[in-house]
């Protein structure tokens, strides 16, 4: 079942700044009873009287509902509206962000199919290229992230799907999309880009030239720690082929959930433009705290793709990585101190969430692998929420003079690297 025709027109049809988008962006329309808001609409099935009517909707020919694991009007109004935010013309919706990662892999992928991609994904979407991929018999070749002339030469060896994420989860490393876009359609390769982190206020792939774009709503869309959720855009074929797999396959986004995400969606653009101003003070923050030696964040002028994210990106996010000295000893102290932060495994909320990347990114994966994707026991990630800078930076503050009053009984006193050296390096 396509989105109802109509409703993605009219809202990409309006020349309008992406924070009126963001409230409007599929809701241009007229709900039952004249409401303001998108109803919850918690049917399963949808009635019909004409029989011949009931087979075109069916078929598609005619706009309407038939089955909720097919189509539904409150998740049809969220697809318009990730639609509107992405500049693309159909979107999927799913029951989580892992759903539609792996439904957009098991929908183009098949036996013999070879993938390009590299080794800072997010931990969810590692287990996928490390151990299910195979088990279908597709090649999977995982890049060092800053090595595009590597990702390249692999493309060039025959790609037929490459995936991208950037920035990444948890190292918050970017790659040029375009150049590598480049290199997928010399090859005939599709392109997959999941733009959870950068939100599509800061970054639209599909118009750097990707095909199909993924977003966990769980996280920045929905922006409350509420509810889980998936996303999938492109153009219609591509989708077509997305929504079938859906159909069969069952991970259907229910209706309260798509609600949910649609409300957050409304203050996206204000949520996002405090939290990645208070991620930006923290991070340079973090560069002069003698504890930590290194930091991860675009918006650093030393982060080594820096002028890569200026240039295909409008803002830096809200997410914070940084590695801490003495490792899961210092982290087993450090976090526990803080007042204004949720230790979990989530991001994207009003609050701020702090996690090492063994208990979040990267939970699915053993010490062993986790090392040798470059991510370190004390690798720490922050999802900056939406309070007020200086307390969050106070907050920290407080917490390091902790540590530093515990350090010799936790085996912290040898402090190998000076603020400086904090921000020239890359969590590795």
């Amino acid at each position: 079942m396509k989105n109802q025709p109509g409703i993605v027109e009219n809202t990409r049809r309006d020349n309008v700044g992406t924070g009126t988008k963001v409230v409007w962006g599929g809701e241009q329309v007229r709900h039952p009873y004249n409401a303001t808001q998108t109803p919850i609409v918690v049917s399963a099935a949808y009635g019909y009287d004409d029989i011949d009517v009931w087979y075109d909707v069916a078929l598609g020919k005619t706009p309407g509902f038939i089955y909720s694991r097919m189509s539904n009007p409150t998740v049809a109004t969220l697809e318009a509206k990730i639609c509107a935010l992405e500049n693309a013309e159909s979107a999927v919706a799913f029951s989580t962000g892992m759903a539609a990662i792996s439904s957009v892999l098991y929908t183009f992928l098949a036996h013999g199919n070879r993938v390009v991609s590299t080794k800072d994904s997010y931990g969810g979407t590692n287990k996928i290229f490390e151990e299910f991929l195979p088990r279908m018999g597709v090649s999977v070749t995982l890049c060092e992230t800053f090595d595009h002339d590597e990702i390249e030469r692999e493309i060039a060896k025959g790609c037929d799907l490459l995936y991208l994420e950037t920035p990444t989860n948890p190292t918050l490393k970017i790659v040029d999309i375009k150049r590598l876009v480049a290199a997928a359609k010399r090859v005939g390769a599709l392109v997959v880009a999941d733009n959870t982190f950068a939100t599509p206020l800061n970054q639209n792939p599909l118009a750097l030239g990707v095909d199909v774009v993924v977003h966990s709503a769980t996280k920045f869309l929905s922006g409350h720690g509420d509810v889980l959720g998936g996303l999938v855009c492109g153009v219609e074929p591509l989708m077509d082929k997305v929504r079938h797999y859906r159909e069969i396959n069952g991970a259907a986004l229910d209706p309260f959930s798509a609600y949910l995400i649609i409300r957050g969606m409304k203050t996206l653009a204000l949520r996002v433009r405090q939290q990645q101003q208070s991620a930006q003070a923290l991070a340079e923050f973090l560069c002069n705290e003698p504890l930590v030696e290194s930091v991860n964040y675009p918006g650093l002028p030393q982060h080594p793709n820096h002028e890569v994210a200026c240039a295909q990106m409008r803002g830096f996010g809200a997410i914070v990585s940084f590695v801490l000295v003495g490792g899961m000893d210092t982290v087993k102290v450090l976090l526990p101190q803080l007042r204004y932060a949720h230790c979990a495994g989530n991001l994207g909320a009003v609050e701020t969430i702090y996690g090492p990347a063994r208990t979040t990114s990267h939970v699915e994966n053993t010490l062993e692998e986790r090392l040798a994707l470059g991510i370190s026991e004390g690798l720490v990630r922050v999802s900056v929420g939406i309070e007020e800078t200086d307390d969050l930076i106070d907050d920290l503050k407080q917490a390091f003079k902790f540590v530093r009053s515990t350090r010799d009984e936790n085996n912290l006193s040898n402090i190998a690297h000076t603020s400086s050296e904090c921000c020239t390096e890359v969590a590795s």
